[in-house]
């Protein structure tokens, strides 16, 4: 960005960025994995426009965010506000360089993706038993065994398959998930056959010290670094070190969501993800590159916080947008 005179006149940086200051150990670049449109919106309690959902997402690809979660071929029912999904994803055609996946929960909605021509999805399990029976009415072991087949013919069809896993920090039913059992889950739904990994804290318990012994163990068992992705919510404010702690340890996929939206339908305690801006603007600030235009991506989410009819929950956008 260009200087702007400070206010002696003399040059100073523009407010829409930090000052870079990296710091060591770190990694040069980060891919910002953007959930917004999907594990946003799909927290709503009204549904958003097929059309505002398509424009959110172009936005957001003008951002320069280059991997956008889009939707999920769930059953309506259970998830009504993504029920447009056949809809919304031939609206997102003209985004040729944008990896776009989505979330499919089963044999079914993998059908329904490949018939749109979906080239990569996503599955969603559980580390914790009492999580995947109120999210998919089954045990762990029932829901690795139903996710096997749909990784398997996804991976013939050459897609790529991220296996999400949830709960890996706390439950809200059990309390605190233990490190052995996270690993147990984790080693099993990569050896379905997913190419990557992304480690949920749905409910925001988590800790930079809880972060990379998870880290680390999993190393220790086989799951390299460089397929892992990490997911935080801020219900406690821990989102952004806990993300610092991912990036020590060597992690460089980094899931967000642009304004913070989010939540979890199945967990009603777990509050917003990661607010995309708040990440970059600590990314810029350790001087990570990320691709990412910040004024873009803030005036994304204020546009989609007006569009929602509430203030925006990130702190960057309210910081950004609200000087005076």
């Amino acid at each position: 960005m260009t200087e702007a005179a400070g206010p002696s006149g003399a040059p100073g940086r523009t407010a829409g960025l930090p000052m870079a200051v990296p710091a060591q150990g770190l990694p040069p670049r980060v891919r910002i994995y953007e959930v917004g449109a999907r594990d946003g919106l799909q927290n709503e309690s009204a549904v958003v426009p097929v059309e505002v959902k398509a424009e959110f997402i172009h936005r957001l690809a003008e951002a320069g965010l280059s991997v956008i979660e889009a939707t999920s071929f769930v059953r309506p029912e259970w998830v009504p506000q993504l029920a447009d999904a056949e809809q919304l994803f031939p609206m997102l055609s003209d985004l040729g360089d944008v990896a776009l996946p989505v979330l499919v929960p089963n044999g079914r909605g993998l059908e329904r993706a490949m018939e749109l021509g979906v080239r990569r999805i996503a599955v969603f399990g559980s580390a914790s038993e009492s999580f995947a029976r109120a999210n998919l009415n089954r045990s762990v072991d029932e829901s690795l065994a139903m996710f096997g087949p749909v990784v398997a013919r996804a991976r013939e069809h050459r897609m790529r398959v991220r296996g999400y896993l949830s709960m890996c920090f706390g439950d809200p039913w059990e309390g605190p998930v233990p490190v052995h059992q996270v690993v147990r889950v984790a080693k099993a739904l990569m050896d379905l056959g997913c190419d990557e990994l992304s480690l949920g804290d749905t409910i925001g318990v988590a800790t930079p010290g809880h972060v990379q012994s998870l880290l680390a163990e999993l190393n220790e068992e086989g799951v390299p670094t460089n397929v892992i992705g990490v997911h935080f919510h801020d219900t406690y404010g821990q989102a952004l070190a806990n993300t610092l702690a991912a990036l020590q340890h060597g992690v460089t996929t980094v899931d967000a969501s642009a304004g913070g939206l989010g939540g979890c339908p199945f967990a009603k305690s777990a509050t917003g993800n990661l607010a995309t801006e708040d990440l970059v603007w600590m990314l810029e600030g350790l001087g990570i590159e990320t691709g990412v235009d910040l004024d873009r991506l803030v005036a994304t989410s204020g546009w989609m916080a007006d569009r929602l009819g509430r203030p925006c929950p990130s702190r960057t956008v309210r910081a950004l947008t609200h000087k005076g």
